[in-house]
């Protein structure tokens, strides 16, 4: 398998358009982009519009996706799996869908011939619109070697998790669920300590440079809270669809969950009292409990 000489992408939503842009940008590949909500609107400059999936499958030798959820995803492997005209003949998926999905996908597509990565993406809106997200990828890593310098052009970092699909989301959720353990267990913390008189930036000061320093102390806090600006630009929604998607993979596979259980039911109470909130809102509902 080569290199693709055209590339595909569906979906150009708030991670979608910008990845989308930087490959159309910076690969010197040609692209062709389709959202079904509307493309010449979410559209990177230089990059060829389809009408529908179809123009995708039949333009591309590779497709990217990037979709809200599993049943997106695996609704797409079945078009395209059954699409007579389709030239594309490997599909990488950007979307956080779980494990279970990612496996159904890949047996879909793989029954059509074609071959399927999860790859999902850590970064955020901002790592996404710089180029420097991390991917994790689940799949043939000979076919992940030929897309590299695809990757390259959107990414700053690629990690091969293994050779099957899904363990690319295996490893994306459980760093997902890391993240929002860290976020509320900073905010509690820290509104504990001002409770105290200490202010938040003392807080901070110390900690960062202690052993409790984490993603949230690191950078949400000082960056998107204390600034005022409460602009992660990650939606309560999402990161609770997140952890109830680490709490039902962790379940199937048999192993513990005393921990996210708790955290789970916290970003769950969170996004029903703010919703469509920015995730820096957890510590004002964290803060609102005292």
């Amino acid at each position: 398998m080569a290199a693709p000489k055209t590339i595909g992408f569906v979906g150009l939503g708030q991670m979608g358009a910008p990845m989308a842009t930087n490959i159309t940008a910076k690969s010197g590949i040609e692209v062709i982009v389709y959202d079904k909500a509307g493309t010449a609107e979410r559209a990177p400059e230089g990059a060829k519009l389809a009408n529908s999936l179809d123009d995708v499958l039949s333009s591309a030798d590779t497709v990217f996706l990037s979709v809200p959820d599993g049943p997106v995803s695996i609704a797409l492997a079945g078009e395209i799996a059954a699409y007579d005209g389709r030239k594309a003949n490997v599909v990488i998926d950007l979307s956080t869908i779980g494990p279970e999905a990612a496996r159904e996908a890949a047996a879909i597509l793989t029954g059509a011939g074609v071959t399927y990565i999860d790859a999902p993406v850590s970064g955020g809106q901002a790592g996404a619109a710089a180029g420097t997200i991390t991917i994790m990828c689940g799949g043939p890593k000979a076919v992940l070697d030929d897309h590299m310098g695809v990757f390259e052009s959107f990414t700053g970092n690629v990690v091969h998790c293994g050779e099957t699909a899904g363990q690319g989301q295996a490893v994306k959720i459980l760093n997902n669920y890391l993240s929002a353990v860290a976020f509320a267990a900073s905010s509690e913390a820290i509104t504990y300590g001002m409770s105290q008189g200490v202010e938040m930036k003392t807080i901070l000061d110390a900690v960062n440079v202690s052993t409790g320093r984490n993603t949230a102390t690191m950078d949400k806090f000082p960056k998107r809270i204390l600034t005022g600006t409460y602009d992660c630009g990650f939606a309560t929604k999402l990161q609770s669809k997140d952890m109830n998607l680490f709490v039902k993979e962790a379940k199937a596979a048999g192993t513990p969950l005393t921990v996210a259980s708790v955290v789970a039911s916290v970003w769950n109470g969170c996004d029903a009292l703010k919703p469509g909130s920015d995730i820096s809102r957890i510590y004002d509902y964290i803060r609102e409990k005292c």
